[in-house]
């Protein structure tokens, strides 16, 4: 593995001829961002080329993004082939995406939907929820479980059915519980430095070749907030 590749510490969860499935690490961006710092894309088609002593260009397709400070599972393709067939998967709605969050506060109920129209200012890199039949605004549709609650917080498990920018900061500040760390959606509950406490734990697909069922998983860090719990609640939730 790169020195890159060492630095941010990528666990890679599965790889075959058509994906790798990796580790993010947090507050590496997925992709070439204005910060120039070394993106996810890059670093892996680095490490690729190297371990295969692969000539020329090196083929990484991005399928789904995380946000610059969200860790967790994640898939990428290796063929043009594989990245068209898993962004089908992901329009259908056959892409499973779970997700652990810490949250201030106490849901309106220990389980249920969030279905909100969210629109994205370009400009901030912010999103709002809107009224529907805004123009620009898009559907953003995730299911939530309470799985337990200490010190004023909640460990929140959610599924999401779309994939819209921030989806899961905004909409849960907007039913009145931010994420714990979440500096742009909670600001006023958060301080300065804490690392906002999302992370995906669990991203399922059928192969794009084989059609067979593949499952990544990967357990948040064992710091604040996230030991406040046993890791087993997690990850007993997500088996």
């Amino acid at each position: 593995m790169s020195q890159d590749m060492q630095h941010s510490q990528i666990e890679i969860l599965f790889e075959d001829n058509h994906l790798l499935g990796i580790v993010k690490p947090v507050n590496v961006p997925t992709q070439e961002d204005a910060s120039g710092d070394p993106d996810l894309v890059n670093l892996l088609k680095q490490d690729i080329k190297e371990r295969y002593n692969k000539p020329g260009n090196v083929y990484v397709g991005l399928i789904h993004r995380l946000d610059r400070p969200v860790g967790g599972a994640m898939i990428f393709a290796k063929t043009s082939k594989a990245a068209s067939r898993l962004s089908e998967t992901v329009r259908s709605r056959h892409f499973r995406k779970f997700y652990a969050a810490v949250v201030h506060g106490k849901l309106p109920s220990s389980k249920g939907t969030m279905t909100n129209m969210l629109l994205k200012d370009p400009k901030t890199n912010t999103v709002t929820v809107v009224r529907p039949g805004t123009p620009g605004a898009k559907e953003a549709v995730l299911d939530y479980e309470v799985l337990g609650t200490s010190d004023h917080l909640s460990l929140v498990k959610v599924e999401l059915h779309t994939g819209r920018s921030h989806q899961i900061r905004v909409q849960m500040s907007h039913a009145g519980c931010p994420l714990y760390g979440d500096q742009k959606y909670g600001n006023g509950l958060n301080k300065v430095g804490q690392q906002i406490a999302l992370w995906s734990v669990l991203v399922g697909f059928p192969h794009p070749v084989s059609k067979e069922e593949v499952t990544l998983t990967s357990m948040p860090p064992s710091q604040h907030p996230w030991n406040l719990w046993n890791p087993q609640l997690l990850q007993s939730s997500f088996n």
